[in-house]
């Protein structure tokens, strides 16, 4: 194939950029002056280079699909030490992304949200494969922090829907993480961070060689991050509040409750008379109950750690045909602290400690005196791929392969309270209820339980594709073709202990999930360039899968580039998101839901509606549930459109805009107890789904909720629109060096789901998010300022106001072929306000809580 010959445009680094929407940080691309000479003596023939969104190579700067491409400068330009750090601080992340916590089902996990469509609707990719899935969270998806960030050479991140190339998934968009391949020499790096929360290190050793017939990278990597507890915050010096400390109320034989602390007719909790002395628990001055103080034991985060290998190579077999290798061996930690237990008792009238003898009484108590939860996870996922790649003839380039990887998961939960055991022992007396602490350390051990948590998540795949790279002559050049296949098996296991799936432990529970599946996809791409300005690119993909059925997502592609410094492009397309297996093969699971319902909650006992109201915000009672497996639960469906410009104004600014339309059909949707409550009430115009969810009320018992059925449900919408912007500026300084600046905005214009109110501008979700890079450079040396801002967002008492953090690092190049960085992030120490959310002090998705951030990097290289 006759390439188009360009001359290399000024700082370019064409390897990494081609194709792309430009850069996140200093190494942007630029038009070049168009009053230089563009003789042929000038000109440079460029390598083709596959670019994320598209499987046909491209010597185009610009391409038809918005692609940000993030090199390893500007990697550790952030100073971040991990993947998931990294990507959380991206504009793409709408509304943030999850981060390790205690307490939390996914505590060990950190996982990408683009667009804040959740992270099951956008796809990771590793060198162009689906990465790993985590087991723990097989509806998530991608664990980012069981990626070596050290072995990632670039991150590419494709804003637009890609099921046409890459199947299910890729509706919020795309982030390929490419490994690095080319290195000569080895390099040693060590580093640390000293926030005043949450330290990190990291160290690393990279070595790479390479000859006429091949090469080979590989590598070691560790970094790390100290758990966060919440008594060492400033909010964490005020004592927390919850009312599973020591209290209780009774009911006698009729139903009535029987209280002394009736306040306003709603309180009814009473103190365990003498049973609020122990360590950490006091009596609250604003209702008198007997309150536990969560502060003072829980982390906010958990600690986590990553240590890996990884090795890449390609071994040139004849001129035409080579064999590469890729394999990353990972195993990733957490460790995470939880306030001790809490649970609801029933002490039974004749029991010798119920402190209203001849009533039932419902016990809400900490079992402080057994211990914290703690909880310690392990994984260990491996991946490797195996493939053959060359030409036949002149025009034809084949690539073959097979891959395998595998994430292993397993969580200990120490210090749990089996809830039958517990109750036991309180009717019996052998705990004390009046003081805990005294409770002999043999009863303690008696009631407690470990709790395990063993998952798994297997892929076998085979790949393979032809690309035709002179199908047929066209005004603009000659057409490409690729075809291709792939099949993957999936294999999933997610097993809890027997007492969590019986849902028999105190402040946690689990349903045990597991099956396979296998997907064959068909697929085509097709380069169409009709003039030296205008060309098309479409693309379909036909995924069949054992499960649930198959789909088609097609997508065409339009670049015009009507003169050397502006392209115009646009796209439109459908996609798709399959149900996860974790929600397809899940084992019914119980739960006692809490719920505000006016019959059930006049049924517990209060005495008018007016009452329920209140007594429902404050104190919802709670009602038998369980979630069932998705019973012929369907994909997703997408369609999406994008329209964009680049304009390269001068030699020195580049301007890009891009705007997005996204429409998901068919949500898959999970319907909780309290929603389908609100729909038999009327109170929520969605139509009730099918089985297996269901609602049963009890006449004989005022129409009270009995039990509820939760499940997952093909039903409703989501729509979605917003614009990207990007402003490149490049400044020679002459004997002065070099100044790069990069300012990427993404404004979110509308978020609803099924119609209902606008999501965007509410708590959690703000329009604007912005970042501003700044990079100069002269000789050996270099700084970088690194401004990020995420826009206001929720109202009234619950409103964040604007966020904005600065960033500053200065490194410079040592005589002994050496490197030292040293630099803080969140200059400025910022701090998150204290807005609760997710049931958390602060929005942990959005913000971090680390403090000024102080750092130092060495490099040596040989």
């Amino acid at each position: 194939m006759t390439l188009q010959t360009h001359k290399l445009r000024d700082a370019i680094a064409v390897a990494l950029v081609a194709g792309a929407t430009g850069v996140a940080g200093s190494g942007a691309a630029f038009a070049q002056d168009q009053n230089q000479d563009t003789s042929a003596d000038d000109a440079t023939t460029l390598d083709r280079i596959e670019v994320t969104g598209s499987r046909l190579k491209r010597s185009e700067i610009e391409g038809a699909l918005p692609v940000t491409v993030i090199d390893r400068a500007q990697i550790d330009a952030s100073g971040e030490v991990s993947v998931s750090d990294y990507l959380r601080t991206t504009n793409f992340n709408s509304v943030g992304q999850f981060r390790p916590q205690s307490g939390s089902s996914a505590q060990a996990g950190a996982f990408a949200d683009l667009r804040g469509l959740g992270s099951q609707r956008t796809l990771v990719l590793i060198d162009g494969h689906r990465a790993p899935k985590a087991p723990f969270a097989a509806g998530a998806g991608t664990d980012l922090n069981a990626i070596p960030l050290a072995a990632v050479e670039r991150i590419e991140v494709l804003t637009d829907g890609a099921s046409a190339v890459y199947g299910a998934d890729a509706v919020g968009g795309v982030i390929n993480l490419i490994l690095r391949k080319d290195y000569n020499g080895a390099q040693v790096t060590i580093g640390k961070s000293s926030p005043k929360w949450g330290p990190t290190d990291e160290a690393s050793i990279l070595f790479g060689v390479s000859g006429d017939r091949g090469h080979i990278v590989g590598g070691f990597s560790h970094n790390r991050r100290a758990m966060i507890f919440t008594n060492t915050r400033p909010w964490g010096s005020e004592p927390g509040a919850s009312t599973f400390g020591n209290n209780y109320f009774s009911v006698d034989a009729d139903g009535n409750i029987v209280n002394s602390n009736f306040v306003n007719g709603i309180d009814f909790y009473n103190p365990v008379e003498g049973g609020c002395t122990n360590e950490d628990f006091y009596i609250s001055p604003i209702n008198g109950r007997c309150v536990y103080d969560f502060n003072a034991t829980a982390a906010d985060e958990a600690s986590y750690g990553n240590k890996a290998f990884f090795l890449n190579g390609e071994v040139q077999i004849n001129d035409d045909w080579s064999t590469y290798l890729s394999t990353t061996v990972t195993n990733a930690g957490s460790f995470g602290r939880y306030a001790p237990v809490p649970g609801v008792v029933v002490i039974a009238p004749d029991a010798a400690q119920n402190p209203v003898p001849g009533a039932t009484t419902y016990l809400y108590h900490r079992f402080a005196a057994a211990g914290n939860r703690d909880t310690e996870t392990n994984a260990n996922a491996y991946d490797i791929l195996l493939g053959f790649r060359g030409t036949v003839g002149d025009t034809v380039d084949v690539d073959v392969g097979v891959r395998y990887n595998t994430y292993r998961y397993d969580e200990f939960g120490r210090n749990f309270i089996v809830g039958s055991l517990a109750e036991q022992a309180i009717n019996d007396g052998r705990y004390n209820i009046y003081d805990p602490g005294a409770t002999p350390v043999d009863v303690l051990n008696s009631i407690k339980a470990t709790t395990t948590r063993n998952s798994v998540f297997t892929t076998k795949e085979a790949f393979g594709n032809i690309t035709f790279n002179d199908v047929f002559e066209m005004g603009g050049g000659s057409a490409g073709l690729v075809v291709g296949g792939e099949f993957r098996k999936e294999d999933y296991a997610d097993i809890f202990d027997s007492l969590s799936s019986a849902g028999v432990i105190l402040g946690s529970s689990g349903a045990s999930s597991g099956g396979g599946r296998e997907v064959s996809s068909i697929y085509a791409e097709m380069l169409l360039p009709f003039t030296s300005t205008l060309e098309a690119d479409i693309a379909g993909r036909y995924e069949k899968y054992s499960d649930y059925g198959s789909n088609f997502a097609p997508k065409v592609a339009l670049r015009w580039h009507p003169i050397d410094s502006l392209t115009l492009r646009g796209s439109v397309g459908r996609g798709f998101v399959a149900p996860t297996l974790d929600i397809i093969t899940q084992e019914t699971a119980f739960s006692a839901d809490s719920v505000f319902d006016p019959a059930t909650c006049l049924f517990f006992g209060a005495d008018t509606a007016e009452d329920c109201a209140a007594f429902g915000g404050d104190d919802p009672v709670q009602v038998n549930a369980f979630r069932e497996k998705a019973e012929g639960l369907g994909a997703e469906e997408s369609s999406q459109y994008s329209l964009g410009v680049v304009w390269d104004a001068t030699d020195w600014l580049n301007v890009t805009v891009d705007y997005w339309n996204i429409k998901i059909e068919e949500r898959i949707a999970f319907f909780s107890s309290q929603q389908l409550i609100n729909i038999d009430n009327g109170d929520d115009s969605t139509p009730m789904p099918g089985a297996p969810c269901s609602l049963t009320r009890d006449p004989n018992r005022g129409n009270a909720v009995v039990e509820v059925h939760n499940c997952f449900f093909n039903q409703g919408e989501v729509k979605t629109d917003g614009l990207d912007l990007t402003l490149r500026t490049n400044f020679d300084l002459a004997g002065a060096g070099r100044l790069t600046n990069v300012l990427q905005a993404s404004w979110s214009h509308e978020f609803t789901i099924d119609g209902g109110a606008d999501q965007v501008q509410s708590q959690g979700f703000p329009a604007v998010r912005a970042t501003l890079n700044n990079q100069w450079q002269r000789g050996d040396w270099g700084v970088g300022y690194i401004a990020r801002y995420i826009g206001s967002n929720g109202s009234g008492a619950s409103a964040t106001e604007s966020y904005l953090t600065h960033d500053l690092q200065a490194s410079v190049e040592l005589p002994w072929n050496a490197k030292f960085t040293v630099g803080v992030n969140n200059v400025g120490d910022k701090m998150p306000e204290l807005i609760s959310f997710n049931g958390r002090p602060f929005n942990f998705f959005l913000y971090d809580a680390y403090g000024r951030t102080p750092y130092v990097r060495y490099e040596q290289r040989f």
